[in-house]
């Protein structure tokens, strides 16, 4: 097959398809512009991109631009099925680990004395160390304080995991039951109880619907049979 990617749309939407079936991760544009030796115009390239998701409407697997960039994911509807193909069972966290995660996501920039003024109780380390390891949130900067403490944000792979293009995608804190008062003191008494359920699981039920293979386990963090105790 003789393609001409410059010159014939549908060529171009062919190296497209096969490129982001094949790629591990999302492709950004400047990676896809790469696949050529001389690239198409960025309006090109969102043109076929728009019309290859167009052609994927309605089948099984869809074209989505995430943080990260373009990728192929399967439906929401079809992850019953899907989740029959793994062995193996999905990473286990913690109420604390999704309270603090939910906090830096809502509130970022934050330091450890932030999340742990609302939530009330410590940080352990551990805990941001497993946030830092499943690459959800990262050090941003340091407030200019004594003692400079360093500010925490979630990350591009954070809002890619739960299907986002944006943190502007992420559901209103109203839709959930405020976690964080507006006022930043602390978790609400009566959402203290359900903090973790309520506002990671919304998040995740929300916005995390659109999560593909492999990214399933991040859907099953939010059923409780997976908390581990406090």
């Amino acid at each position: 097959m003789n393609l001409q990617p410059n010159q014939n749309p549908d060529d171009l939407k062919r190296v497209l398809e096969a490129a982001l079936l094949v790629a591990v991760e999302p492709l950004t544009l400047a990676e896809i512009r790469r696949l050529f030796e001389t690239a198409p115009a960025n309006a090109d390239l969102h043109s076929a991109l728009d019309a290859l998701s167009a052609d994927w409407h309605g089948r099984g697997v869809e074209l989505v631009q995430v943080a990260d960039g373009w990728r192929f994911q399967s439906r929401p509807e079809m992850q019953p099925w899907l989740t029959r193909m793994k062995d193996e069972k999905p990473p286990r966290y913690s109420r604390a680990v999704l309270e603090t995660l939910a906090i830096i996501a809502y509130r970022q920039p934050v330091t450890r004395g932030d999340i742990e003024d609302i939530r009330g109780v410590s940080v352990n380390p551990n805990i941001v160390k497993t946030l830092e390891e499943r690459g959800w949130i990262e050090a941003i900067g340091h407030r200019d304080v004594p003692g400079r403490p360093t500010l925490f944000g979630t990350t591009s792979a954070f809002l890619s995991d739960l299907g986002l293009l944006s943190l502007s995608d992420l559901p209103p804190l109203e839709e959930l039951g405020t976690l964080v008062a507006p006022n930043e003191t602390a978790l609400i008494p009566e959402v203290r109880e359900h903090d973790a359920n309520t506002v990671v699981g919304a998040i995740i039920e929300t916005a995390g619907a659109h999560v593909p293979q492999p990214f399933c386990a991040v859907i099953e963090i939010a059923a409780p049979h997976l908390y581990e105790s406090p």
